[in-house]
């Protein structure tokens, strides 16, 4: 067929399961599960490794493999997941924040007054509609947000920090982390699944 190898990264359980089964019975290939069948071979300094979402530690090897350590991944997807990778290569951990569009939806959910917008840069950080003061809270606010991790995060990792941004809103937020120290890779994830997928980490 056309398809010779297919990989699976989830952190739904039940939905690996599904599409693991689907691709068996549509294109007649086992499909490998990273976690299970591929390891990312990364020294995992989490207290309970198993707790880490697979994607995270996916990119954090796509990102230190492509790009050099130490690394800071910004992945801006639903969550904002912030992680870290030392010098020697160790995933470090990291943060967790709500993400731009879940921040914005809570909002429109929880005051009826308030409008449902398309997330955009606002002209000003000082709004003068309901809706540029939305659009300046979730811009500047995440802007800062992502500013300040970094300067935190570095603090706490021995050399200088490349910083790779990825996920949905990278776009929109790029302009707020230093073009000198920042990759912008929205396929990263991808990235790393493929150099996965095609190294010795296959069992």
């Amino acid at each position: 067929g056309v398809f010779q190898k297919a990989v699976i990264c989830s952190v739904v359980p039940a939905a690996v399961s599904i599409v693991k089964s689907e691709i068996k019975a549509e294109l007649g290939i086992r499909a490998l599960v990273i976690g299970e069948d591929i390891k990312v071979p990364m020294n995992n300094k989490y207290k309970n490794p198993r707790q880490v979402g697979q994607d995270r530690l996916v990119g954090a090897y796509a990102a230190m493999t492509l790009y050099g350590k130490p690394t800071i991944i910004i992945d801006l997807g639903t969550a904002i997941t912030f992680d870290a990778v030392s010098q020697k290569g160790e995933y470090l951990g990291g943060a967790i924040v709500p993400g731009i569009r879940l921040s914005a939806e809570s909002l429109f959910l929880k005051t009826a007054l308030l409008p449902q917008i398309d997330i955009k840069a606002p002209n000003s950080v000082i709004g003068r509609t309901t809706q540029e003061s939305i659009l300046s809270g979730l811009f500047y606010g995440y802007g800062s947000l992502c500013r300040g991790f970094i300067d935190l995060i570095a603090k706490q990792i021995k050399g200088k920090p490349k910083v790779v941004m990825t996920g949905g809103h990278t776009q929109l937020m790029k302009k707020f982390i230093n073009r000198d120290i920042r990759v912008v890779d929205e396929e990263l994830v991808f990235k790393g699944l493929d150099l996965l997928l095609n190294s010795k980490s296959a069992v």
